[in-house]
């Protein structure tokens, strides 16, 4: 490893970001499995580099773009390595949302911790795991390429205040609609 640590590649990436290029295409990028880097991302979407919080907003975007999911794990992946990461959760917070439109037509869009937005549809869908044993909810949303993020408190309160009844094979639950789309968020109270 070079560059203090981090992967190499990081440069060019970084210029093509501070350019305004779109997200690398880490799908495509095969290299050899490098080991393992101690970054880690807790629940709380904080990231952390040899158990210290990064700082730098610019990096932690950096890294979030070149972040993949594979069998085997979360990696940071550029053309010349690929670096298996710790992440306790989901990699990504969903810490805003917009509503456009009203009804079933209306769009929900997420925004998160590092900056993505998705918008809530068949490709982006909303999915909610409930605790066997508390009962508490944890929603997720679909970011990118099998990524997604934990829907943070605040606006998932946001999301049952916009949820309608279902209706045919969603009878019985209570969720919200987007892009067409019913997402079931749970049980009436």
């Amino acid at each position: 490893m070079s560059g203090g640590g981090f992967p190499l590649g990081l440069a060019s990436l970084q210029r093509d970001a501070a350019s305004g290029r779109k997200l690398p295409p880490v799908e495509k990028w095969h290299p050899a499995h490098c080991g393992d880097i101690d970054i880690r991302i807790a629940r709380d979407g904080t990231w952390y580099h040899e158990g210290s919080p990064i700082g730098r907003k610019e990096l932690v975007r950096l890294f979030s773009t070149i972040l993949r999911r594979d069998p085997d794990g979360f990696h940071l992946v550029t053309p010349a390595e690929k670096m298996r990461i710790v992440v306790e959760d989901a990699p990504f917070l969903a810490v805003l949302m917009d509503v456009e439109g009203k009804g079933r037509s209306q769009k929900l869009v997420f925004t998160t911790n590092v900056g993505d937005e998705t918008i809530a549809g068949a490709d982006n869908p909303i999915r909610v795991e409930t605790d066997p044993s508390t009962g508490e909810p944890a929603p997720y949303i679909h970011v990118r390429k099998g990524l997604e993020a934990r829907i943070a408190r605040a606006v998932f309160y946001q999301l049952a205040d916009l949820a309608v009844p279902g209706e045919g094979e969603h009878a019985g639950s209570i969720g919200v609609w987007s892009s067409g789309r019913f997402f079931p968020l749970g049980r009436p109270g």
